[in-house]
Parts: C-alpha cells; structure tokens; sequence
C-alpha cells in the first residue's frame, strides 16, 4: 500500500531576511617555497567569476566587488571564453581612450570595448604549475606585468587563475587597495619577501 505524504507547513518570511552561503575560509598563509598551487584558484574546485560582452564596465565592476575578484572571464551564451576583463581594465586609461575615440559616454562602455580577447591572452600550463613553488609564479607575474596569470589543463580549458593580489594576500603582504597601479608596489613587496 502506497504511503501517504502530508505537505509541510510554510510560513511567511520576514522583512529584511538574509540567506545562507558557503562557508567562505580564508587562504592558508604560504611562503615563496611552498607549491604554486597553493596559492591558485582553482576553476575545478570553484566556480569561475563571469561577464558577458555587451555587459556594461559598471557592471564588470560591481560584479568584481560583490564576488571579491579583480577579474572576470568574458564569456559567450555556449561558456565558451572570449576574453579576460580585469580592474585594470576598467578603472585604468582603457574606457578615458574609447570614449574620446568614439563619442560615447562613460556608461555606454560595455566589457568588449576594454577587455583582453582571448587570442591575446596567454596562459601557463597546469602540469607547470603543478611541479612550481609561490616564487615562480611571483617572477611569472613580474616578468609579464600582469596581476593575473591563467592556467590550462592537458585539454586547453582555463583550470586556474593566479592574483598578484591574492598571493601578496596569502604571503602576509598588506595589499588591500583596489587600484590597479599598485601592482608595482605589490611586486617590490613579494620580492622584500623573497630576499629575506
């Protein structure tokens, strides 16, 4: 004889309620001998940070706040990735330049006009950064000028991310300002680090 169910009881909710999220732990602290891995965030372990092209720069920026990222992989409506979008990008010289260039206003700057097409972004193989310690990844970054370095696996898809930031973060490096042109400062830094 089937079972019969009862429907649970409902209540209304509160004005004001929140929600639950994940359990957000901060990184382990590493030093510069310690496996790269560490210190990458790992796209089979998190969900990668998105933007599609014809969002707006605002939105790219907010976007980066809410999630806590300074960058954020331009994708198609398949996921496929076109592009990589950064704070750099946004609040540097890039949307002064397209506006003067093409008429528009501030707010009309959508994520194409600023971002990295894929074609011009280059990316560290994972097997790599699997046998790397912290102190390569540093040079990697200071060597290419860039905050962010993408890692692919054997298959060619994006697996990791490295941030400058995020490094100087987990080194015990007090880099917390969001303007992109401290990554000069972030570097000198990492690298009082390394020769201690």
């Amino acid at each position: 004889m089937p079972r019969t169910f009862q429907p649970l009881p409902a209540a209304l909710l509160n004005p004001g309620v929140g929600f639950c999220a994940p359990e957000q732990q901060n990184p382990a602290r590493v030093g510069i001998e310690d496996p790269a891995l560490a210190v990458m965030t790992d796209l089979g372990r998190v969900s990668a940070v998105v933007i599609g092209l014809n969002d707006t720069i605002d939105e790219a920026l907010a976007r980066m706040k809410q999630r806590g990222v300074r960058s954020l992989l331009v994708i198609d409506a398949q996921r496929r990735v076109l592009g990589l979008v950064t704070a750099r990008d946004i609040l540097g010289e890039k949307p002064m330049r397209f506006v003067e260039a093409h008429g528009v206003r501030h707010e009309e700057i959508v994520v194409r006009d600023v971002m990295t097409p894929v074609e011009r972004l280059e990316a560290l193989d994972f097997g790599d950064v699997r046998a790397a310690k912290v102190g390569h990844i540093v040079a990697t970054l200071r060597q290419s000028g860039r905050q962010h370095a993408l890692v692919t696996d054997p298959d060619g898809r994006i697996r990791g991310i490295f941030s400058a930031t995020q490094i100087a973060r987990q080194l015990g490096v007090n880099s917390q300002s969001v303007n992109p042109t401290e990554i000069a400062q972030t570097f000198s830094e990492i690298e009082a680090l390394l020769r201690r």
